[in-house]
Order: structure tokens, then sequence, then C-alpha cells
């Protein structure tokens, strides 16, 4: 029987944190070693031409965020005809250059700003063929970008294709020195559906002062012997170690402790941007840390709630809009201190819900689950501007928008664009990939329509 070959902390550090948050005990454990067997195995290896220093951060929205009044389409009667009671009024309305006919909600002026300065694009239309109203299931179908919502994430897949379907070398075999990169890092209670691969599972953590491997309080014992593990010399170190299962899942333990160690200490530097108290503020605090001080990570996950506006959910001064003016100042925040860092040009954000809303409004002054809905992309690489066709106002399907784009074509732009990945194999489908990210063929904003 051979024996796996033991695990190092410069070898752990460098290929996955896969480890616990508060909540993880013997699981996580389990799924560290394994993870960490199948990378001694030669499982784990480096993709040729994958831009290692490109980062994707993906913000969710979630209960279906109103389009129509994060996007205003002041040029249409309609909208103004269907919300008598919580349209935007087109004198409050921060028109976008480039862009006639639509503007972003008044509360949204950190947003403009950045718009103004070219690290916007606004996808309109966005959703999906036979949409679906349920919010655990739509989000499921947007997190593993099938319309069945069934199967793995699609980042999940993404770091399943980048860390183990490929990069074997001339030989044919797996590089065992190199590294397809740590898997993502979601913050949270628990990581989202679509970051779960079939191999890769993400590190999620909701306070980093809480992320600890859950028998970080070891016994001298423990300690002991881990160092003597380390003190021994690398001839008598190898022999002795690989004959030892036990010495190799205490190392992979002990360096699962170093690595949630690591990330502890990122996030506890403090960044030179003022980011709000909101939730999402935090969150994007913490990974602006994680990625000043060097992680590797390629993908974070960032979420925000309470968007299920059915009552109440008012105009300009509505609670709708407190919610985009904390989205909004959160992102400026975010891009400010990677800018401060120098890493703005690395960092390329997405932001998506659910679905959006119904035209009309209901009884209650709010708005039901509807269809299509707005994206936001964020970064100087962006494709700036307002893409695509506002949907019509006019033509509607029972009361809902049609869309226009469909969501895994934004995803597949994302893949091919900037992560350099092959949209086709992770999406498990052919998706005419957006141009999200700008380049010297790249069109100017799109004009508006659907009118």
């Amino acid at each position: 029987m051979n024996t796996p070959t033991p695990y190092t902390r410069r070898e752990f550090l460098r290929t996955g944190l896969v480890m616990a948050s508060a909540a993880a005990t013997l699981p996580s454990f389990l799924n560290a070693s394994a993870l960490a067997m199948h990378r001694a195995a030669g499982g784990l290896s480096s993709i040729p031409g994958v831009p290692e220093e490109h980062i994707l951060v993906v913000i969710q929205l979630g209960g279906g965020n109103d389009g129509l009044n994060t996007v205003v389409p002041y040029f249409a009667p309609e909208y103004y005809k269907a919300r008598p009671g919580i349209n935007i009024p087109e004198a409050q309305v921060l028109k976008l250059s480039g862009a006639d006919g639509v503007g972003l909600h008044p509360q949204m002026a950190a947003l403009r700003e950045m718009y103004d300065d070219g690290l916007v694009g606004v996808v309109q239309g966005v959703g999906y063929p036979n949409p679906n109203r349920s919010h655990f299931k739509s989000m499921d179908i947007w997190h593993t970008a099938d319309t069945t919502a069934t199967g793995d994430g699609w980042l999940g897949r993404y770091f399943d294709s980048e860390c183990c379907g490929f990069g074997k070398g001339e030989s044919g075999t797996a590089d065992a020195g190199a590294s397809g990169g740590p898997p993502g890092i979601a913050i949270g209670r628990s990581a989202p559906l679509a970051m779960e691969g079939r191999t890769i599972k993400p590190v999620a953590f909701e306070s980093a002062d809480l992320f600890k491997w859950s028998a970080a309080e070891m016994g001298k014992e423990l300690r002991e012997g881990y160092q003597a593990l380390n003190s021994r010399t690398e001839g008598e170190g190898q022999a002795a170690r690989a004959n030892s299962n036990a010495s190799f899942l205490l190392r992979t333990a002990l360096d699962a402790q170093v690595s949630s160690d690591m990330i502890r200490r990122a996030v506890a530097t403090r960044p030179t941007t003022q980011f709000p108290g909101s939730d999402l503020g935090r969150q994007l605090s913490m990974i602006s840390s994680m990625i000043g001080a060097g992680l590797k990570t390629r993908v974070y996950y960032a979420s925000m709630g309470s968007f299920d506006t059915h009552a109440g959910q008012g105009g300009p001064q509505g609670r709708h809009g407190q919610l985009l003016s904390q989205f909004s100042q959160a992102v400026r925040a975010f891009y400010q201190e990677l800018k401060a860092q120098g890493n703005d040009q690395r960092v390329m954000s997405l932001a998506f819900s659910e679905f959006g809303r119904r035209v009309g409004q209901n009884q209650s002054q709010g708005t039901d689950h509807g269809t299509a809905a707005p994206m936001f992309t964020f970064g100087p690489m962006v494709r700036r501007g307002v893409i695509g066709d506002h949907p019509s106002l006019k033509n509607l399907d029972d009361g809902d928008l049609k869309y226009g784009i469909d969501f895994r074509s934004v995803y597949a732009g994302v893949l091919e664009s900037w992560l350099k990945a092959d949209s086709k194999a992770i999406l498990e489908g052919t998706y005419q990939a957006l141009p999200v990210v700008a380049s010297a063929a790249t069109s100017p904003a799109s004009r508006v329509k659907g009118r």
C-alpha cells in the first residue's frame, strides 16, 4: 500500500486554503486532508496562460433587486404610469452620460461617480428563458448556470477545471510542483452553491476572528509532535514521514491552522480607506485586506440581502434606496482602497440579483417577483457604459420584462476575457461571450432602445 507523501506547510499555503470556519469540526478536517492527499498524488496543477494576477469579486444582491428603480428608464411614460407611488421622478434620476434615456436611482451617487470615472458597466435586461420566480430556485439557476438548477456551481467548475483538469506536462503526468492556486473565499456563514465544485471546495467564514481550525487550541503533545516532524533532516524526515499516515494527517491538520492564521492576519490589516459600516462594507473591507496582503485567491464572494421589497419599497428616499446607497458606497470604497494598494487593475467585480421585479407596483406600495434586471461590472478593465438595450415597457410578458441578454453570456464573457478559461467546458454549454472587458475592438456604450 502506498503511503501519501507528507504535505509541507509551504505546499499547503500555496495550493489551497480548504479547511474550517467557526462552525466546522471533523468534516472540514477530513476535507482538508482529502484535498491534501489529492494534491500529493499530483492532482493540482497550473494552467499555462491563466493570468494568476487577475481576481474576480462576485457580489450577490439577494431577494430580487428592483432593476427598474435601480437603472431608471426615465424615457418611458409607461414606467411612470405603472408605478405612480414608487417611481423615481426624472428630475431626481442620476442620468448616465452616453446612455440617453436611463439613469441611476438618486441614492446611487457613489456609483454614478464611479461610472463617470469609467469604472462601471451596466448590462441591461439580463435573464434566462422560462424564468422562475422562486427565490431559491432562481438563485440556484444563477449559481449553477443551469436552468434546471442542478449540478455544481459555475465558479466551482472553474476551480475544478483550473486546479484538477489541466496542466499536465509534456510527459502526460501532472506537474507535482505546480499549483492552480487556492480555492475561492466567500464571506458568510456558508459557502454559496456557485463556488461549490466537485473536487475543490471554497473557504467560507463570516468573521476573521472566528475563522480558525476547530482544533486550533491544540495540546502540548500535538505541538511537540509537529515540531519533531519538522526538525528532522531531509532524508531522515522523508523516510520517517513516508511510513506514517498519522504523521501526514498531523502535518495537514496543523498546516490548516497555519493557513487560517494567515487569513486572519491578512484581514486584521486595516485599510487606508474608510469603508461604510454596512454589512457589505465590512465584507468588501475584508476582501480588500486579503487582496492587499497578497493572498493568491482568484475569486472572492460577498453578498447583501433584503431586496425582497414586496411592501413599502418607497421612491427616492425609501427602503430600496437605502439598500442601493449601501451597495454603491461599499463598492466605491472597495475600489478606492484597491487603487490605494495599487491593485485596482487586477480586480474585476460582478454584481447580480436572482431576478428583477414586476413592472407595475402592487397594492402595498411595493413590487412583486419579476424577471429581467440589470447586472453591474466594476473595475478599470470593464467595458464602460451601458451595454445592451433596455427591455421594452410596451411589449411585456404578462406584466414582466422580456430578457435580452442571457446571464450565462455575461459569465462566458468574464470567464473568457478576464479569467482566460474555457467557458464552454465550465458552463457546460455554448453561450456567446458578452464583451464585458474593454478592448480595442469594443464599441462604445450601447444606446438605449426598447422604447
